[in-house]
């Protein structure tokens, strides 16, 4: 089976194809973060799901451009500037960094490009000139410049391609500057905004005057200035669907820069929203959690890459901390088995066995069927449990499997946890058991045991000496 994704373009389920004539360059664009903030969980949801795309795409072997941007000025962004009396680089750079470290800590492969907004201005400016020169944006009285729906329309632009819109409550020629507004308006949006004292120091000259660009068509500027006028890909979370993605469509095909007959964009994904203890998140709720926030609580990057990983993308998905130490048990199955795996090999490397990475590229080549691959992978770990146990692996076929699981997680992204950091009273208790054990009192070793276990630790006597694990 060919790689299927459903594309919001088109509403349905289709094959994968790239603009590339040879079919193997892929650009790839997401919308990055808006750093104003710390990012929460659901904003690393989007991006574990873009990650996941970009790395199955290279397990299938095509060569990747993955460009992120970072959101630098914006409405939210400017009204923290003017609270912290921080200029607008130092603030936004703190959280740039943070959202970097955060991206680390769950395993992010970075972007090729990571362009900022503020970096660009002068692609933005030349964008806008373009669209007014073509006749789809205009120049309001306080020198703010927007674009013009009713005169995309009246030239054959399609406005409403990601998302059916009633055209009968177009309220022709009203305006809206806000980066962000009512998702049921249909009304002509700010390209340049005109400076205000708002703005403070955060401004920039313009043909039209000094401001700023309106968040929408920095992405256009940006994507189409690093990917070309036309691409493959372009991912975000289904919120950014109105007005957002389609604000970018018809502003970039407006500017009339594509070959005949190529959209913008061909292929559209976007992720479901995540809810947080069944609910909504949000800080009055007590279950807003930045991923900081979760690290502190004790959990890894890992085990949350993990639970991120467990829904499909396309489905709603209840993030909770029970199922964060869900997470963490199965990780913890998974590396039994394989640190059973390596110990069988023995060091020796074999080309992997391809029945693991058979089954796992299918599934995810059905639209990312993400629940069908951990299906495969745990059926796997089942499989070579019971061979071990049973000593059907020789070491030859034993390293065979270890090198399908590392192909495998080339796309998973989760690794292995290894030998976990074990406090010091634990290995001091776990050396006192060992030495009851060697004495022969046995009803100590037991004792120690039961201690440690309500510690939330677990001894395995393994003919290397014993092993801790957490419980």
């Amino acid at each position: 089976m060919s790689l299927r994704l459903f594309n919001t373009l088109s509403r349905t389920v289709e094959p994968f194809t790239p603009l590339d004539p040879a079919g193997r360059r892929v650009g790839m664009y997401c919308c990055g973060p808006t750093v104003y903030d710390y990012g929460h969980i659901g904003n690393f949801r989007t991006f574990v799901f873009a990650d996941l795309v970009r790395r199955h795409l290279e397990f299938r072997g095509y060569a990747v451009t993955h460009v992120m941007n970072i959101t630098d000025v914006e409405d939210k962004i400017i009204r923290r500037v003017r609270e912290t009396g921080l200029p607008l680089r130092e603030y936004t750079d703190r959280y740039t960094q943070a959202f970097l470290e955060d991206a680390r800590a769950l395993n992010l492969r970075p972007p090729h490009h990571l362009p900022r907004a503020t970096e660009h201005i002068a692609d933005i400016l030349a964008l806008i000139e373009r669209l007014l020169a073509r006749g789809f944006a205009y120049r309001a009285p306080d020198g703010s410049v927007y674009f013009s729906i009713e005169k995309y329309r009246a030239a054959g632009g399609c406005y409403g391609k990601l998302k059916r819109l009633d055209f009968d409550r177009l309220r022709v020629g009203e305006r809206v500057a806000a980066d962000e507004y009512d998702k049921e308006s249909v009304v002509d949006f700010a390209l340049w905004k005109a400076r205000t004292p708002e703005d403070g120091a955060v401004f920039w000259p313009s043909p039209w005057g000094e401001g700023r660009p309106g968040w929408h068509i920095e992405c256009s500027a940006m994507s189409m200035k690093l990917l070309g006028p036309s691409f493959d890909l372009h991912l975000g979370g289904e919120d950014l669907i109105f007005p957002h993605h389609e604000d970018e469509i018809a502003q970039s095909e407006g500017a009339g820069l594509q070959p005949p007959g190529r959209p913008f964009v061909k292929h559209w994904l976007h992720g479901a929203f995540l809810l947080v203890e069944g609910r909504k998140m949000s800080k009055s709720l007590g279950n807003f959690y930045t991923l900081r926030d979760l690290l502190a609580r004790g959990f890894s990057g890992r085990e949350i890459r993990y639970l991120l990983l467990t829904a499909h993308y396309r489905e709603p998905f209840n993030f909770t901390l029970e199922g964060l130490a869900g997470a963490r048990a199965a990780l913890a199955r998974l590396d039994e088995c394989l640190d059973k795996l390596r110990d069988r090999a023995g060091g020796l490397t074999a080309p992997p066995d391809p029945a693991l990475p058979e089954r796992f590229g299918a599934a995810l080549d059905d639209d990312l069927n993400v629940s069908a691959a951990w299906a495969a992978v745990f059926d796997w770990v089942r499989d070579t449990n019971r061979a071990l146990a049973e000593g059907a692996l020789a070491p030859a076929q034993a390293a065979a499997r270890l090198a399908a699981w590392q192909q495998v997680d080339q796309v998973l992204g989760v690794g292995a946890g290894g030998e976990p950091e074990v406090p010091a009273e634990i290995l001091a208790l776990a050396g006192a058991r060992q030495a009851a054990r060697q004495a022969r009192n046995f009803a100590e070793a037991d004792r120690l045991r039961a201690e440690l276990k309500a510690r939330g630790w677990l001894v395995e006597d393994t003919p290397k000496g014993p092993k801790l694990k957490r419980a």
